[in-house]
This record gives C-alpha cells, sequence and structure tokens, in this order.
C-alpha cells in the first residue's frame, strides 16, 4: 500500500487588515449622526448695565408691585400671604389685566426674591407659573381685540400686546434668607 500524503487542511481565518478601517468608519459615522442636546438654560432678557453712579432710586406705588418671596422650604408668599405655588397664576391674572388700559410706567411689577437655600426646581416653577399668567392674559386679550389667540396675530399685532398693552415685567431680586 502506498502511503497517501495528507494534505494540510487549512485553518478558516478572517481576514484582519482591514479592521482599523472599519473601526475608524464606524466612529465616523457615529461622530456625524449623533445629536448632542445642549441645554440652553432659562431665557431671560437681561437689562443694560447701569454704571452704580447713574442708578436712581424710583418709587414704586404699592398697588403696582406684587412681591413673591419664595423661603428654603418652598413656602409661597404673595404680598405677604401664603399661596400654594400652583395658584400663582391664577391670582395675578386679574391684577395684569387691570393694568392693560394704564400706560407702560404704571404696569404690573413681579418682584421674586428667593433665600439662598431655595430649591431650584420650586424657584423654576414660579417663574414659570408667572409666565403662564402673562400668557394667559394675552391670549384673552388677543381674543377679544383681535379675535385671535396671541400666537395666530400677525408680528405688528403681536409687538401691540406685547410691548405697549401686557408686557412682562419681572424684577428678580438677590437672594436672601427670608423667614416664614
Amino acid at each position: 500500500m502506498a502511503l497517501m500524503k495528507r494534505k494540510g487542511i487549512r485553518s478558516a481565518e478572517i481576514p484582519t487588515a482591514s479592521q482599523a478601517d472599519l473601526a475608524f468608519l464606524l466612529l465616523l459615522f457615529f461622530l456625524v449622526s449623533t445629536v448632542i442636546d445642549v441645554d440652553t438654560g432659562i431665557g431671560l432678557t437681561l437689562p443694560d448695565y447701569i454704571p452704580p453712579d447713574q442708578i436712581k432710586n424710583v418709587k414704586v406705588d404699592k398697588d403696582r408691585m406684587a412681591a413673591i418671596l419664595i423661603n428654603e422650604n418652598g413656602d409661597v408668599l404673595l404680598d405677604g400671604k401664603p399661596i400654594p405655588l400652583f395658584q400663582i397664576k391664577n391670582t395675578l391674572e386679574p391684577r395684569i389685566e387691570s393694568k392693560i388700559d394704564l400706560p407702560k410706567n404704571k404696569k404690573l411689577i413681579i418682584s421674586v426674591k428667593t433665600d439662598r437655600k431655595t430649591n431650584y426646581n420650586i424657584y423654576i416653577q414660579a417663574l414659570d407659573q408667572i409666565k403662564q399668567a402673562y400668557f394667559e392674559v394675552r391670549d384673552q386679550y388677543s381674543e377679544r381685540t383681535y379675535g385671535k389667540k396671541f400666537n395666530d396675530l400677525n408680528p405688528d399685532n403681536q409687538n401691540v400686546v406685547k410691548e405697549d398693552k401686557i408686557p412682562i415685567i419681572i424684577s428678580l431680586a438677590e437672594p436672601e434668607s427670608v423667614q416664614k
């Protein structure tokens, strides 16, 4: 019997030469296609800088002011009276509405003052309630005057409502210790 030569069986191999290219392409794909969510923060319009020597103290009538105080426990006072956080909007709406026909220097000013240890979430909820009160009054006024919601008005009518009739005037005071 003749001995047969055994043929060597080759093992299956995966070519690894292009793995680096493939990894680079996958990395590039995910970098390009990933959307990074960026928090934009709170949209506030800050006043222009006024040098301290040019600051004038102006007396404001008490009926033009709505003072909101928030202590470190999250208790809210509106003009010295306790109020639930979710009732700020309903309480402010009639006061904002009562000043619609007055000149701009007679509109309601809402002052928000917090304790240094106030929970930030409660502070933001209070600001949201205040802005919602203004937005509701703007919608109601727009419906009565123009027959449309505020957002459906043309830009000129929106400016009349926003700038002349119902401007948002919120004073954010420096945090301090607020007692119950």
